[in-house]
C-alpha cells in the first residue's frame, strides 16, 4: 500500500472538489451582482451537478480502455480555471457554460484517480479509497471559506485565484502522475498474477445493478438530510437558525473521520457487510430523529447518522470496482456519479411534497426511502471474483 501517493491523490481531489464546494458559497455573490432570481440561481446549481455526475462513466468507460493519467491532472485544471471565470463574467449563459465545463473537468478527475487509487492501496482498497474520499470531504468544506474569502477582499474577481491555483496543480500533477502510474505498474502485474493463477477476472453485472439501486437510495436520503434537517431542527423541533444550521457542518466534520475509521473496517469484515450494516443502521436512526421530536437527540444521534451514512462511503465504491474487475474505471465512474447526482435530481420532488403535505411527513417519506435501501442491501454479497478484497 503506497501511502504517499494516496495521500498525494486525497490532496489532488481536494483541491479538484474546492470549485463544485466553492460555487453555492459564491452564488449569492453572483445573484446579489447580477439581480439574479431564485430560479437562476437553481439553473447554475444544475450545471454544476447533472452533466458532471452522468459524464462520469464516459470518462470511466474510457479510462479502462486507455492510460489516460493526464485526465487527472488536466480534469484539475478545468474545474478550477472554469470556476474562476465565474469572478470574469456576467451573461448568464456564459456563467453557466463556465459552470458545466467546472462540473465536466471535476468529472473527468474521478475515475482515473480512483482506478489509480484502487491499484495503490494494494490489499486495502476500503483504506485507500477512504483516504481518497477525505480529501473531496475536505475540499467540498474549505471551498466555501475560500471563496468567501477572496471575493470579501477582492469582489468577484478575487476567484481567479483559484484558476492560477488549478493551472499550478494541474501542471505538477501532469509531471507527478506519470510516476505514479509506475508504481502502481508494479502492484497491478502481482495483482494479475495472483488472479491468474486464481482464474480470470470477470465482471458480475447483475449483483452491480443491485447496488447501483442502493447508491441511488441512499443518494436520496442524503441530500434529503442535507436540504431539510436543519429545517427540520428550525421549524419542528424549535431550535434557533444557528443551532439548526450547524447540524450540516457537525455531520460533515463527523464525517471525515467515520469515512475513514469504516473504510478500514471493511477491509476487515467485508464490504456488502458494512454497507448492509450501514443500511440497515440507518432506519431506526432517523426513525428516532423524526418521531424522538428533541433536538437534543438529533445532536445525539449525529454520529450514529454519520456512521450509517459516510461510514459506507469506500465500501460502495470498492464494491463497484469489485462487482466489475474488468470495468474498474466504469464502475468507479457510476458510484461516484450517483452518489451525488441522483438525490440533487430528486430533492426538488421532495421539496413539493414538504410543500404540498409538511415538512414532517416528508421526513417520515425519507424514512420510507431508507427503509427500501436497506431492504435493498440485503440482496448484496461480497464479491465473488478471485482477485477481489476481503470477503
Amino acid at each position: 500500500m503506497n501511502k504517499k501517493a494516496l495521500y498525494l491523490l486525497a490532496f489532488a481531489h481536494l483541491c479538484n472538489d474546492l470549485g463544485p464546494g466553492a460555487l453555492p458559497a459564491a452564488l449569492p455573490f453572483l445573484a446579489a451582482a447580477y439581480d439574479f432570481a431564485y430560479t437562476d440561481v437553481a439553473g447554475l446549481m444544475f450545471a454544476s451537478s447533472f452533466l458532471s455526475s452522468f459524464i462520469q462513466p464516459i470518462f470511466g468507460y474510457i479510462a479502462d480502455r486507455t492510460e489516460k493519467g493526464f485526465l487527472i491532472g488536466g480534469g484539475v485544471m478545468v474545474s478550477l480555471a472554469a470556476f474562476s471565470l465565474l469572478g470574469q463574467l456576467s451573461d448568464y449563459s456564459l456563467l453557466f457554460a463556465a459552470i458545466t465545463a467546472m462540473g465536466i473537468g471535476s468529472a473527468a478527475f474521478h475515475p482515473e484517480a480512483v482506478r489509480l487509487v484502487n491499484v495503490l492501496s494494494a490489499s486495502h482498497p476500503g483504506t485507500g479509497v477512504s483516504i481518497f474520499s477525505v480529501g473531496g470531504n475536505a475540499g467540498f468544506g474549505i471551498g466555501p471559506l475560500l471563496a468567501v474569502f477572496f471575493i470579501s477582499l477582492w469582489g468577484l474577481s478575487g476567484l481567479k485565484f483559484f484558476g492560477l491555483f488549478g493551472l499550478i496543480l494541474g501542471a505538477c500533477l501532469l509531471l507527478i502522475v506519470p510516476k505514479l502510474k509506475k508504481s502502481a505498474q508494479k502492484i497491478l502485474v502481482k495483482k494479475q498474477e495472483a488472479a491468474g493463477k486464481r482464474g480470470a477476472l470477470t465482471n458480475d453485472w447483475p449483483s452491480f445493478w443491485r447496488l447501483t439501486a442502493v447508491i441511488m437510495l441512499r443518494s436520496v436520503v442524503l441530500c434529503g438530510l442535507s436540504g431539510f434537517l436543519p429545517l427540520f431542527c428550525i421549524r419542528e423541533l424549535g431550535a434557533t437558525t444557528a443551532a439548526g444550521s450547524s447540524t450540516l457542518s457537525a455531520f460533515a466534520v463527523i464525517g471525515i473521520f467515520t469515512t475513514l475509521v469504516g473504510g478500514r473496517l471493511a477491509d476487515k469484515i467485508g464490504y456488502a457487510r458494512v454497507l448492509r450494516y450501514g443500511c440497515l443502521a440507518l432506519v431506526p436512526i432517523l426513525v428516532a430523529i423524526v418521531w424522538g421530536h428533541e433536538l437534543l437527540l438529533v445532536y445525539t444521534l449525529l454520529l450514529p447518522l454519520s456512521c450509517a451514512v459516510h461510514g459506507v462511503y469506500s465500501s460502495f465504491v470498492v464494491l463497484g470496482q469489485s462487482y466489475l474487475a474488468k470495468s474498474i474505471g466504469f464502475a468507479s465512474g457510476i458510484t461516484m456519479g450517483l452518489a451525488f447526482s441522483v438525490g440533487g435530481i430528486v430533492l426538488p420532488a421532495i421539496g413539493w411534497f414538504a410543500d404540498q403535505y409538511s415538512l414532517m411527513n416528508a421526513m417520515k417519506l425519507m424514512v420510507l426511502i431508507a427503509a427500501a435501501c436497506a431492504a435493498a442491501s440485503l440482496l448484496l454479497r461480497e464479491p465473488a471474483n478471485p482477485d477481489s478484497p476481503a470477503k
